[in-house]
């Protein structure tokens, strides 16, 4: 068949252990094959198997993979030629010294055109994906936001019209309004039979709206109660948790982002933050972090006055707020296993002996649906739903009153997803743990006690 043909496709992990086990699947040019199912269950795998791209600690040990009816060798040299890659971190992805628009131009390098002919090419792929290439082409990634990242990543697997684009989880920083370009865009593409089209998603619906067939991996979880960790001594505190006046804060390029922005958030409250992509969301939530530079404004925690800068806070302030960031992949030190990276949090802050902070990372990892064997394991050697679990449990480490949470389900299927929000609903009840969270996704947005929408200002949706 022309396209992708992959049979009897097994790889295994470090010990021998099959992470996806006699695989059979095919897409031709014109269809697009999802891959779906519980996050874990080998997605990402496979579709670096097929790119002969898997990371140290994962080896394929049998399967045939086949490209227009002839076994593919998958070498650097075709994969430049042949596909376009989005992978699961585009933030991470994206190289930090390239703009934009570089980033773009990048792969557009193996057509042999002019330099002028490849800039137009890479600033209509651009706007093709809903971004003004005057007005973003220049910025470097940590001066985008996670959606914008997401479309400049796309952009660029999209730029060289390739025979084999590879997508994984391609709208799960996109705002409605942006996830309904990228889904026309890759729609129309079907429609015109340029290439084969593989998809990791866990969005139902963008499934639904692309895919010609399905392939699921792996079998649902069986649904559990979550358990809370246990609890850290936190003294109470009647008024609210956090209180922000005269916010003022500005884009790295130094844009006004917000204007005499004001929040208060009370214990145990969940307050759901909307907005379109670029907004300023994930900045608002660095900035109350201690990440951002803030150019105006005042805040208390728990009563007491709360400097800006992190490294100008108390060590009770340090535990009263912690945040879940966008990209885990880049929150986690690629070095250290996970049980180090909640390990430093239950002893810094919360003065656990070893043997406590030991037992204590196992209740966590319990708590946010993973297996203690997570423990041994490198950010590397996990799904990027397992990456954003193991992040939103080193946040919880230290015993939180307040949760900056930005897009935290969005790595997730739809069970585990619901298994993080009964979560957070149940420390919510017992421990009054308030959140603050930035989200695209309408389930995640019902839990919330009340909205906040951001533009240049704030509006508060309260029900």
């Amino acid at each position: 068949m022309s396209g992708l043909a992959v049979s009897g496709l097994t790889v295994v992990g470090p010990a021998g252990a099959a992470v996806v086990r006699d695989l059979d699947l095919s897409t031709a040019r014109g269809e697009v094959l999802a891959l779906v199912g519980p996050s874990g269950t080998g997605k990402t795998t496979v579709l670096r198997a097929v790119l002969d791209v898997l990371p140290p600690g994962l080896t394929r040990i049998a399967g045939r993979v086949e490209w227009d009816g002839a076994e593919l060798r998958a070498t650097r040299r075709w994969r430049r030629r042949h596909v376009g890659y989005l992978g699961q971190d585009p933030s991470s992805a994206l190289h930090p010294l390239l703009t934009a628009r570089a980033a773009v131009l990048e792969p557009l390098r193996v057509l042999g055109r002019s330099r002028a002919v490849r800039r137009a090419r890479a600033e209509q792929a651009l706007a093709d994906v809903g971004l003004d290439p005057e007005e973003l082409g220049e910025r470097l990634p940590h001066q985008l936001s996670g959606g914008q990242a997401q479309r400049v990543a796309l952009a660029r697997a999209l730029a060289a019209d390739p025979d084999l684009l590879v997508l994984d989880e391609p709208t799960s920083a996109l705002d409605p309004e942006a996830l309904e370009t990228a889904v026309a865009l890759i729609r129309r593409r079907r429609a015109e039979g340029r290439s084969a089209t593989l998809i990791v998603s866990h969005d139902g619906s963008v499934v639904a709206g692309l895919a010609d067939r399905v392939v699921r991996l792996g079998m649902p979880p069986a649904a559990a109660p979550p358990a809370a960790p246990r609890a850290a001594t936190r003294a109470r505190t009647a008024g609210p948790v956090l209180a922000v006046g005269g916010l003022g804060l500005d884009r790295p390029d130094g844009a006004p982002l917000l204007d005499d922005a004001g929040l208060a958030i009370a214990p145990g409250e969940f307050v759901a933050v909307l907005g379109p992509s670029g907004c300023g969301k994930s900045t608002l939530l660095r900035a109350l972090a201690g990440l951002h530079p803030v150019r105006a404004g005042t805040a208390t925690l728990l009563g007491e006055p709360l400097r800006w800068p992190v490294r100008g806070r108390s060590v009770p302030a340090l535990r009263a707020l912690s945040l879940v960031g966008q990209d885990p992949l880049a929150a986690l030190n690629p070095a250290r296993p996970v049980s180090a990276a909640l390990r430093r949090p239950l002893r810094l802050l919360r003065g656990l002996s070893r043997r406590e902070a030991a037992a204590e990372a196992d209740r966590l990892l319990a708590a946010v649906g993973l297996p203690a064997d997570t423990a041994r394991r490198y950010p590397s050697a996990l799904s990027g739903g397992q990456r954003q679990r193991v992040a939103l449990a080193r946040a919880l480490a230290a015993g939180p009153a307040l949760l900056l949470a930005d897009e935290i389900t969005a790595a997730l299927d739809a069970g585990t997803a619901e298994r993080v929000l009964d979560l957070l609903d149940l420390l919510r009840q017992k421990e009054e743990l308030a959140v603050l969270a930035v989200t695209h996704d309408k389930t995640v947005a019902a839990r919330a006690d009340r909205v906040l929408r951001i533009g240049r200002s704030m509006t508060d949706d309260r029900r």
